[in-house]
């Protein structure tokens, strides 16, 4: 039996890894789980492990109100450190960019026990954009063994920078896998949060919460939408705010009386795929929406200036229009004014797999093990 030592902290970490560990769980004549969680997202970490029925092996419940990186990066780097001496796993597996990502990497090269990085490979090629996700993951691709990519662009992109060919592997992102899971269940939007929002409307679906929308940008973003709702009345904004105050406060403060802007709370990740499924359109600047949104037949309007993937760009899925309040009213106004346009990013294909990726990644890690003789 080998023992895979699976770490994460973040939401998004958790969702693209659930597959992959139930995948894990189905090889358990070959493999044996060991799932540790930093907890670096305390709250919105314990949403996803629940809907998927995860119960960790070991929770180091690193997380402290506004807690600086570097005391966490210390903090996490230590911690990880003790359990794989302790625990001594044939692999490490981490997944994406996160601070817990990279500590975790760092600390099994320590360990010389090899690594799997699952969506390796992408890149904005700016380093404080986005912060700290770019060098967090090109400081994983530096220690990694292997570079599970979800496109081809993403294995182009390690190879350019020297990463062995043998060691990178296209899998498509295990997002899809999670994704097509959940809607099998049929969520229904039934919390209280719900109940003045009207579904008969065109729902423009809002999420921010990156650091570079701090400050000016969400105050740009927020004047945005106030516009939109007096030049629309067939609309409804939803908007999931982040916890973080950087977000909350003003947000609450800029929109929070506007009708028809409906701020409610973090949804866990089954409601928020059943939200995404009835919205129209998607305003937002995170990653993983960007590759989930295309399954669902919605439009991404991306507020970033780049993004790391460049395949949903290329395909038509979704469209970069940075942050300005001007800039996304444009771009709205043209999706919902113009059904050919509309149509053109509904119906593009995803770039982003089929919802096997994680059956793949698991097969090469015991391909792997099995080339080492571990």
């Amino acid at each position: 039996m080998k023992k895979i030592m699976v770490i994460f902290g973040t939401r998004p970490e958790a969702i693209k890894l659930a597959p992959v560990i139930k995948e894990i769980e189905k090889n358990c004549n070959n493999l044996t789980n060991f799932v540790c969680v930093t907890a670096q997202h305390r709250d919105m970490l314990d949403q996803v492990l629940k809907i998927f029925e995860i119960v960790p092996d070991c929770d180091l419940n690193l997380m402290n109100p506004n807690q600086q990186l570097i005391d966490f990066s210390s903090k996490a780097i230590k911690n990880i450190g003790h359990l794989i001496k302790k625990e001594n796993p044939d692999f490490v597996l981490v997944q994406g960019d996160t601070t817990t990502a990279f500590v975790a990497s760092l600390a099994a090269f320590y360990h010389k026990i090899p690594i799997g990085h699952i969506e390796a490979g992408l890149r904005t090629n700016d380093k404080f954009n986005p912060f700290p996700e770019e060098i967090n993951r090109r400081l994983i691709s530096a220690v990694a063994d292997l570079h599970f990519t979800p496109t081809q662009s993403s294995r182009e992109n390690l190879l350019r920078e020297n990463i062995p060919d043998s060691q990178i592997y296209v899998t498509g992102n295990s997002v899809i896998d999670a994704l097509f899971w959940i809607l099998k269940k049929n969520i229904e939007l039934t919390a209280p949060c719900f109940e003045k929002i009207d579904f008969n409307k065109r729902i423009i679906l809002v999420t921010v919460h990156r650091r570079e929308s701090f400050g000016q940008y969400i105050e740009e973003i927020c004047q945005g939408l106030v516009k939109l709702v007096k030049m629309r009345d067939g609309i409804e904004i939803v908007y999931p705010v982040h916890p973080n105050p950087n977000i909350l406060q003003p947000v609450k403060k800029l929109v929070g009386e506007i009708p028809n802007i409906h701020l409610i709370p973090p949804l866990d990740y089954a409601v928020f795929i059943s939200l995404m499924n009835k919205s129209h359109i998607i305003l937002s600047d995170s990653g993983g929406i960007q590759e989930e949104a295309p399954s669902l037949g919605k439009p991404v309007l991306v507020l970033r200036e780049v993004t790391e993937r460049p395949e949903a760009v290329a395909a038509g899925t979704v469209k970069i229009i940075g942050r300005t309040s001007e800039k996304i009213v444009h771009e709205v106004c043209c999706l919902i004014d113009d059904q050919k346009e509309y149509n053109k990013m509904a119906r593009a294909m995803n770039p982003y797999g089929d919802g096997r990726a994680s059956q793949r990644i698991i097969q090469h890690i015991i391909d792997f093990n099995d080339s080492l003789g571990v």
